[in-house]
């Protein structure tokens, strides 16, 4: 079997374990922690295309995350449609972070993570004080489920239950990872790496690097405010903590650990770190302690993260079986009459 196919079959097989897997654990509880997995997969797959693609340090991505969930959970409860109000949210998230990008952007380095720092604190702050809108810091309450699907000559798919909810998030995950492909594996894609790699080298080679940047910025944006507004579907309820620096800060690990500019990475850190940080609740605040430890640790060892020490592992592993087949092929030839 070709080496290639070969390693096609993983990603079948991780699909199947996926569509499989509610069937598989009944424990609710697991069930939202796999769902909560998935959405921050989302999003900490749209913080690596600025950061791990771009090279740019945002750390208002939180703040993009609200404005998708405050826009889903404010339109639904109006009698706006999921279907119309998630898009719509994710635009507005976009919008907002074309907006910020013209001036900040225009900025390098370290002024841009500051400047887009103080971005996620206003918004955090407008949510919690702005209360005729966003409820202030009691938040928005009694989010609907996102609105059924109705297939003429067939039954209504209804989101009401975990296992349909599962399916849901599960779906946008494939829908983002498909996307991410598609721009990171473009011309578009390249001109990222080129500007990440070296700005002003990009600049002499005739690349438009602002615009390359607020590109990679907006699209990161969108699917942030995507996966918030996922978020208070699913939820049922919203707060200002939902465009906290904490939950930025979470993605910054989860990327960090799972391996920037890597398109498994993202997942791996946002699905197995939150799993294994509650298994070990009964440590309580020692947790955290195990868990610096393991931060430590990757940055160190494996600095291109876990996928990135997996793909080196399979490079070498590759090289390896070439290697033998190539001896096989001599041996056999000089064997030949």
């Amino acid at each position: 079997m070709n080496i290639r196919l070969k390693g096609r079959w993983w990603y079948l097989a991780i699909f199947l374990v996926a569509i499989a897997l509610p069937h598989i654990v009944t424990s609710r509880y697991v069930g939202q922690i796999i769902i909560m997995g998935y959405l921050f997969s989302i999003a900490t797959l749209s913080l690596n295309l600025i950061l791990g693609y771009a090279g740019q340090a945002s750390l208002a991505h939180a703040g993009f995350f609200g404005i998708g969930a405050y826009g889903v959970g404010l339109l639904t409860k109006e009698g706006v449609s999921f279907w119309i109000a998630l898009p719509l949210s994710a635009l507005l998230a976009a919008v907002i972070g074309f907006l910020v990008g013209l001036p900040t952007l225009r900025t390098r380095g370290s002024y841009f993570a500051i400047s887009t720092l103080c971005l996620g604190v206003i918004i955090s702050i407008v949510a919690g004080n702005w209360v005729q809108l966003t409820g202030g810091y009691t938040g928005v309450v009694g989010i609907p489920t996102p609105t059924p699907i109705r297939v003429p000559w067939t039954v209504e798919i209804r989101f009401d239950s975990l296992v349909a909810q599962y399916y849901l998030v599960l779906a946008f995950l494939i829908l983002t990872m498909f996307a991410m492909h598609r721009v990171v594996y473009s011309l578009t894609g390249l001109s990222f790496m080129a500007v990440r790699n070296n700005e002003m080298l990009a600049e002499a080679a005739g690349i438009d690097t602002f615009r390359v940047k607020l590109t990679a910025f907006v699209i990161a944006d969108f699917f942030a405010g995507l996966a918030g507004g996922l978020y208070a579907s699913i939820m049922g309820s919203i707060s200002p903590s939902t465009a906290s620096m904490e939950l930025t800060f979470n993605w910054l690990v989860y990327l960090l650990i799972g391996g920037a500019a890597t398109l498994g990475g993202p997942i791996i850190g946002a699905f197995v770190i939150p799993i294994i940080m509650e298994s070990l609740q009964f440590l309580a605040q020692y947790r955290m302690l195990i868990f610096g430890v393991l931060l430590i640790v990757v940055i160190i060892y494996f600095p291109r993260g876990t996928m990135g020490a997996i793909l080196q592992l399979g490079e070498k592993w590759r090289r390896e079986w070439r290697k033998r087949q190539e001896e096989g092929t001599g041996v056999a030839a000089s064997q030949r009459p």
